[in-house]
């Protein structure tokens, strides 16, 4: 096999990694993965904005709970000495009376706050519990495609150590100078480093050539190196 002719298994295998490495960018799971890894950044902002709601709504609870119990406290404490006989003023039993009254009543107002700031907990509680089943479910899809995408670029990788196992191989009649013209080439055509010439076309570019050219090519040593004047690549008559 000439050095060009094994320049055309070269190309083949460098055009296998070229596959390979654009289907390894590519994959239709990374896409996904993207979209999904959005989604769930927005659900774990959801989730910060309505656990901050939800520890304000807890914190205003204990709040009023506290206050209604130091107010009930109170209460007690006046009711007590209203009926341990200390006072016997009836002026001030019937004042030590209406205390009693007003901090009961204000005891019961505290109370239904505190209830409706249980309710509003209780509400946003159900809203964390959704919005974390939401999340879960994202983060479980996303680590089966993280775990796809992780076996298929495995795969890949594989194909693409033997691909540059064969490229090298088939590298080997050839010369290192022929070699980096090659790879110069092909870097220019944007994949093609090396093509045929059919008739007058060059079978990279598919553009036709001038005949005194394509006469030139065919008749030249098997050894030389022509190239195509429109793409550049290496042309080899066939």
């Amino acid at each position: 096999m000439s050095a060009l002719d094994a320049l055309f298994a070269v190309q083949e295998e460098d055009s296998v990694v070229d596959r390979l490495r654009r289907r390894r960018e590519s994959l239709p799971e990374r896409a996904e993965l993207e979209v999904l890894d959005g989604e769930i950044a927005v659900a774990d902002a959801e989730l910060i904005a309505v656990r901050s709601r939800h520890d304000d709504v807890a914190a205003r609870e204990r709040r009023l709970g506290d206050e209604a119990e130091s107010t009930e406290e109170r209460a007690r404490a006046m009711e007590a000495r209203l009926y341990s006989g200390e006072v016997t003023s009836p002026r001030e039993l019937q004042a030590m009376q209406a205390d009693v009254e007003q901090l009961r009543r204000h005891c019961r107002e505290i109370e239904d706050r505190q209830l409706a700031a249980m309710e509003e907990r209780e509400a946003v509680e159900s809203e964390v519990a959704v919005i974390e089943g939401r999340a879960g479910g994202l983060a479980r899809r996303a680590a089966v495609l993280r775990d796809a995408i992780a076996a298929e670029e495995a795969s890949i990788d594989s194909a693409l150590g033997e691909a540059a196992a064969r490229r090298q191989a088939a590298a080997e009649p050839v010369g290192e100078k022929l070699l980096r013209e090659y790879e110069r080439c092909r870097e220019q055509a944007r994949g093609t480093g090396i093509a045929r010439l059919v008739g007058l076309t060059c079978q990279g570019c598919h553009l036709t050539i001038p005949s005194t050219e394509a006469e030139r090519i065919r008749t030249q040593p098997p050894d030389a190196v022509s190239h195509c004047d429109n793409c550049g690549c290496i042309l080899v008559a066939s």
